[in-house]
């Protein structure tokens, strides 16, 4: 079996910088002995969802669905003109007005076929009665890092009405401005990466608070991946009901955990939270990504969700093996190419599509887009990936 993808042109539409041009017309195509996009029977797609998710659920799709993580952001030239007046990254995504317009901007230029909020993985900490900033330049800063049992004590339960309202509204506003032409996406940070940041301080190199509690008060730590599972699972719920299509936990910190210890510290709380989605939104997509996940591909899958993202440094045709046909999976263009020529830009999305095969399949980078990525390349991104037909 071979899956032909044929990239034709389609017609340009204007970025804020200038014109896309064109991408080339050429065919990809597998090899016969080679099957990395090997799904279950595709069903017929409902014409009344979103492509992404009619991708996700394994129906028959014309091509893979596109949308590229932190594709609102300061690549954007709009963007920054919104940071110059408002310089507090904590104002911009805590203002409803702010958030909506941020969140379209992409929307308005490219038309992705997801469109994610404009937030952050931190932002439920104040309301777990963890302050924090992110401060430009430094990035997040906890006040009071977490290090004992007595901290960990001090830690609420989150509910999201009460204490961040703007994302709800902010969603149910994003789910009309977009009228289901793509899927609204929201996303939450994992336990174990939330517990990094609250523990370290901040961003880390070396992990070695979050490790050294891991390793030598276990109890402690436990404590605290739990509190940060019920409030998580309980975010998600939050932000389907007031919009959400579909939610994408980032877990970026856990592949600095070994094997044994992401079984551990990880997985566990993974579970538990997509155990309690299911039971009050079983048909609710939920998307997994973890950066430099090549050697957990395996035990990402045991946490029950229904999309692994790749980052870039996995081959998405091993991928597509490791996981299993079952599996939806996304990505996993390296966010790098995108500093490239068009023509490489065009072969490398191409290269990703042969190997993700028909089917079950976002088109996304690996990783968020890179501050200084030139917007028209951004643009002929999404122009070729629009254009892709298998």
């Amino acid at each position: 079996m071979s899956c032909i993808c044929s990239i034709s042109s389609i017609s340009s539409f204007s970025s804020p910088r200038k014109s896309v041009s064109k991408p080339p017309i050429f065919q990809c195509s597998l090899p016969g002995n080679f099957l990395p996009g090997t799904v279950v029977e595709p069903k017929t797609a409902s014409v009344a969802e979103p492509l992404l998710l009619n991708a996700v659920r394994g129906e028959d799709v014309e091509r893979p669905p596109v949308w590229l993580m932190r594709q609102a952001g300061r690549y954007m030239k709009s963007y920054q003109i919104i940071c110059e007046k408002y310089p507090s990254f904590r104002e911009r995504s805590e203002n409803v007005d702010l958030v909506v317009e941020i969140s379209l901007q992409p929307w308005n230029v490219f038309k992705p076929d997801g469109v994610i909020l404009f937030s952050d993985i931190l932002t439920p900490l104040s309301g777990m009665n963890i302050p924090f900033d992110i401060v430009k330049g430094k990035g997040p800063v906890i006040f009071n890092p977490l290090r004992t049992a007595a901290d960990v004590d001090q830690v609420r339960e989150f509910f999201p009405e009460e204490s961040v309202p703007y994302v709800g509204e902010s969603l149910t506003i994003l789910r009309k401005e977009v009228d289901n032409k793509a899927a609204v996406l929201g996303f939450v940070g994992a336990p174990f990466t939330l517990a990094s940041y609250v523990v370290e301080g901040g961003s880390s190199k070396h992990f070695s608070k979050i490790k050294r509690l891991a390793f030598s008060q276990p109890k402690v730590l436990h404590a605290l991946l739990q509190k940060f599972a019920i409030s998580m699972a309980k975010y998600i719920q939050y932000q389907a009901d007031n919009g959400a299509q579909a939610v994408q936990i980032f877990d970026s910190w856990a592949t600095e955990l070994s094997p044994v210890d992401f079984e551990e510290f990880s997985l566990p709380y993974l579970k538990q939270i997509v155990d309690t989605v299911r039971r009050t939104h079983p048909n609710l997509p939920l998307i997994l990504y973890a950066s430099g996940s090549g050697g957990l591909l395996e035990r990402l899958a045991l946490t029950g969700v229904d999309v692994v993202s790749l980052d870039w440094t996995v081959d998405m045709a091993e991928g597509r093996r490791r996981l299993g046909p079952d599996m939806a999976v996304q990505g996993n263009v390296d966010p790098g190419v995108l500093f490239g020529s068009k023509d490489f830009i065009t072969n490398r999305i191409n290269d990703v599509v042969r190997k993700a095969g028909k089917g079950k399949h976002i088109l996304n980078l690996g990783h968020g887009i890179v501050v200084g990525t030139p917007e028209e390349n951004v643009a002929h991104f999404f122009e070729v990936a629009k254009g892709i037909r298998y």
